[in-house]
């Protein structure tokens, strides 16, 4: 058969082997760590966890063995990241931003900088290692990273800048939601990727390139959000205020084109986020089935034989198994199209964490009133479900944008998909929606060749 869903035995004891973790390691600790009032010591919660995780090889398990990293495969990643997102989405989104911090230099970086940036990452004795991966900016006039692909002069878009002077980039102004980046005590992950404006003359998605920031680079400072969901991984503000960092930190291959590095990313991270919505659908599914099939609410007998609380609890667990086959699908896609799945990659993220997070709140209908009570996870639950419509790129904005950028070329396949072949994303894909009557021209057939393909893994 051509299509199988059946998972093979070494992808079965991946799964075992992070529902373990999961449970055993991680569940202990979020409760409290989730209530904790202040994000940074909400996160410091975890480190005991993040080292057990690093130690087991999950926290760089999306890097290639070539550089110390777990060499996964992404249908193999999305299995392991259900289990763990079924606990707690928000540590699992810490591990994630390790890949979206990295990869990136796997793509597009020399050998040295490979070497420079990979191998301390999965080599450090304490398994304490974090990186972090800074796009997002304050809204404001300008500003805002939503706009950044807008093809409107400078100062739109990004406005973080990066001047060169000598031998090193000078960095300044503000990012805002990045994840990682403060690192555990608050003063700088170990390594952080930086989406900055290399011409400053330019706006838009022109002139924007990548450039990796190291704990201690003076004039950077962290200040830590607290947020309503994933309170377990941390995001910042950052000002840069006259930062020095080497030149040879500018991933090489990201030079003038940051902007195609923050769409492949979100192509790589869109299954991701896709079956952190199943895992915490799934959580709530089961505990609303538990709960159907002892309480009666009174009645004669347990509300799980009431037509109406057996129809919705059937309407979720559907949702649930057509979510999880839209990641495997997208997942696979990226494997065998170079990481490239600009297109699948943000429908699976729009559809998947929409359709669940409605899945979410049934189950708390199912429940009633007493899923309002903290004892039962319930509230948790719908927090952590209402952040993915939200972020890694909204989904009313920037996801949808990306979508339609890619259906309004005219050589646009609506069978690409289906018949699994390469879909292109271009700069002018990205422009679309951001100036109404904006890119008239004919979009390019031709692929855009990365500078540096990846290997499969």
């Amino acid at each position: 058969m051509a299509i199988d869903f059946t998972l093979s035995s070494e992808q079965r004891a991946l799964q075992a082997s992070a529902r373990a973790f999961a449970q055993e390691v991680l569940a202990p600790v979020v409760r409290e760590a989730d209530a904790e009032t202040d994000p940074l010591a909400a996160f410091q919660r975890t480190k005991e966890a993040y080292v057990a995780a690093y130690r087991a090889g999950i926290a760089f398990c999306m890097l290639p063995k070539k550089y110390g990293g777990g060499g996964l495969s992404n249908v193999e990643l999305i299995l392991a990241a259900e289990e763990i997102c079924a606990v707690d989405p928000g540590f699992a989104c810490t591990i994630l931003v390790n890949g979206l911090g990295l990869l990136p230099v796997w793509y597009w970086g020399s050998e040295e900088q490979q070497e420079r940036f990979l191998r301390p990452a999965t080599s450090d004795p304490s398994g304490e290692y974090l990186v972090g991966y800074a796009v997002s900016e304050p809204a404001g006039s300008p500003g805002g990273t939503a706009n950044f692909d807008t093809p409107e002069p400078a100062p739109v878009g990004i406005g973080v800048t990066a001047t060169l002077d000598g031998d090193s980039y000078v960095l300044n102004g503000r990012k805002y939601w990045p994840c990682n980046v403060a690192g555990w005590d608050g003063k700088g992950a170990n390594a952080s990727i930086v989406v900055v404006r290399t011409d400053p003359s330019k706006g838009g998605t022109e002139g924007l390139s990548a450039i990796m920031i190291e704990r201690g680079t003076p004039g950077v400072s962290y200040r830590l959000i607290s947020k309503m969901g994933h309170r377990l991984t941390p995001n910042a503000e950052i000002v840069f205020d006259n930062a020095r960092v080497p030149a040879n930190n500018l991933i090489e291959g990201t030079r003038g084109n940051g902007d195609l590095l923050i769409n492949r990313n979100f192509a790589w991270s869109g299954p991701v986020a896709g079956i952190a919505a199943v895992g915490v659908a799934r959580s709530a599914y089961e505990a609303a089935l538990d709960w159907a099939r002892t309480y009666t609410a009174g009645g004669p007998s347990p509300i799980i034989n009431h037509q109406y609380v057996g129809y919705v609890l059937g309407d979720v667990a559907a949702q649930i198994e057509a979510c999880r086959y839209l990641c495997w699908k997208t997942a696979h896609f990226l494997d065998r199209h170079d990481y490239h799945g600009e297109l699948i990659g943000a429908m699976c993220k729009i559809h998947c964490t929409e359709a669940l997070f409605a899945s979410v709140y049934k189950c708390l209908q199912v429940v009633g009133v007493n899923s309002l009570d903290t004892r039962h996870n319930f509230e948790k639950l719908l927090r952590e479900a209402a952040v993915f419509p939200l972020y890694d790129a909204g989904n009313f904005g920037m996801q949808r944008r990306r979508v339609h950028g890619v259906m309004a070329s005219p050589d646009f396949n609506p069978r690409a998909l289906m018949d699994d072949e390469f879909v292109p994303f271009t700069k002018q894909m990205e422009e679309i929606d951001t100036v109404p009557g904006y890119a008239e021209t004919p979009l390019p057939t031709q692929r855009a060749k990365p500078a540096r393909a990846p290997t499969k893994v």
